[in-house]
């Protein structure tokens, strides 16, 4: 096999470790989306891993080969928590895709690191969970009638949509949490040191109103209308 036919190195394509050990794969990942939610992309380390296990980087490394690998399978074990709606008729793919899209952004807000992977490198590898959660969302598009490779492009545009204005979400949020301010008290503040700029009306009517459903309403409105799109084209395609 030539150089240019080797397989793209991936966690996937490599036999776990099955001697009998203290450590399992599944704690390793486990103890590193915990590390993840608590402190970032920045904090994981083989090394700093290892501590939190009580064990060395060496044990680590016989399971997962570096940290590259440790981002493959962290990102595929949070993509395990989507909620993927089935699609089997042409009516329901728009609510079964819009949910699917609301579970995306409730993953990557729950687990904030996961917009930074997955902006800088996308899927490179697919796991068993995003490959499942691919298949059913792909299955949404094919139902609502799309060819099966604009199905793809209809998924893809979706996703963008989501992971897009998650990543500026979540940034957000970080923001906020290292303010030490509940959401409110920080809208609040910033509102506070604004005053003196001229205010949207949009923005004048939101007002003592809660900044999380300000989100959620402002998630949903663009979800909306990118389902819109796709759903004009559908529509003219069959036309």
């Amino acid at each position: 096999m030539s150089a240019d036919e080797q397989p793209i190195a991936s966690v996937w394509t490599r036999p776990q470790h099955r001697r009998r050990e203290q450590l399992s794969r599944e704690q390793i990942v486990s103890e590193a989306v915990a590390l993840l939610d608590a402190e970032g992309l920045e904090a994981l380390s083989m090394r700093r891993l290892g501590t939190r296990l009580g064990a060395g980087a060496t044990s680590l490394y016989r399971h997962v080969a570096n940290k590259d690998e440790l981002i493959e399978l962290v990102v595929d074990e949070v993509y395990g928590e989507l909620e993927v709606p089935a699609a089997d008729e042409a009516a329901g793919w728009r609510s079964a895709a819009g949910r699917s899209g609301a579970s995306l952004r409730s993953m990557a807000l729950r687990h904030p690191w996961v917009a930074s992977v997955l902006g800088q490198v996308g899927l490179a590898h697919l796991g068993p969970n995003v490959m499942r959660m691919s298949e059913r969302m792909l299955a949404v598009f094919k139902a609502a009638g799309f060819a099966p490779d604009e199905a793809d492009q209809a998924m893809s545009t979706l996703i963008a949509y989501v992971i897009g204005m998650a990543t500026s979400e979540a940034a957000y949020l970080s923001l906020i949490a290292r303010s030490g301010k509940s959401e409110q008290e920080f809208v609040e503040s910033l509102r506070a040191t604004q005053e003196h700029l001229r205010v949207p009306e949009g923005r004048l009517a939101q007002r003592g109103e809660d900044p999380r459903r300000i989100r959620e309403d402002n998630f949903d409105y663009g979800l909306q209308r990118v389902l819109d799109g796709l759903e004009a084209r559908l529509h003219s395609a069959k036309g």
